[in-house]
């Protein structure tokens, strides 16, 4: 990351303490990773685009609410798909060295079930809501949905096991030649307290 970059990242995370309405703007690299029209929904928000959640839902996202619905039309309904979801700022932007820190993973969800929302799968990594530690500012949670290969059985090694945190999706994705991702999601918040 560019110094200039730095500066303004800090910025604009030192003004979201203070205002929301600057906050509700994405920077142009934020608002371009949302593509294939997923939408994630929680009890008292929808999110079909990427957004940065708002100060009054910060802590029901992070220790009210339970996994939100994913839903995403236009896929193949016949076909089975993979839902990741990390955080690449992990535990902070500035210092990103948990980085891809795994808060859930679904496989085998069938076509037809996430065309209504219903994301049932094998879990290989149980939900972790968001929640960004004190003092980091803002942190990006991504959903991204990949569509898998007919016959194939998927599934954490040891290692990825062994800790949320440090994961890296794309050997996974490559292991199991996952395709896309065809949908992609992103909200940003920050802990509630901040």
């Amino acid at each position: 990351m560019r110094s200039l970059d730095i500066i303004v990242v800090l910025w604009v995370m030192s003004v979201c303490h203070i205002t929301t309405s600057i906050c509700d703007e994405l920077d142009h690299e934020d608002a371009k990773f949302c593509s294939g029209g997923l939408k994630v929904t929680y009890p008292d928000r929808v999110i079909d685009g990427c957004a940065i959640i708002p100060q009054e839902f910060r802590e029901k996202i992070s220790k009210v609410w339970g996994p939100p619905q994913v839903q995403l039309t236009g896929v193949n309904e016949n076909r089975k798909y993979t839902l990741l979801m990390v955080d690449p700022d992990a535990p902070s932007l500035m210092n990103p060295s948990l980085a891809n820190w795994r808060h859930w993973v679904i496989v085998g969800i069938k076509g037809s079930g996430l065309v209504r929302g219903d994301i049932r799968g094998d879990e290989l990594s149980a939900y972790q809501p968001p929640t960004p530690p004190h003092g980091t500012g803002l942190h990006r949670y991504q959903f991204l949905v990949f569509e898998q290969p007919d016959g194939q059985t998927l599934s954490l090694t040891p290692k990825e096991k062994s800790s949320l945190g440090n994961w890296d999706p794309k050997p996974f994705v490559q292991r199991f030649g996952l395709t896309g991702p065809v949908a992609a999601l992103q909200f940003l918040t920050q802990n509630h307290k901040d």
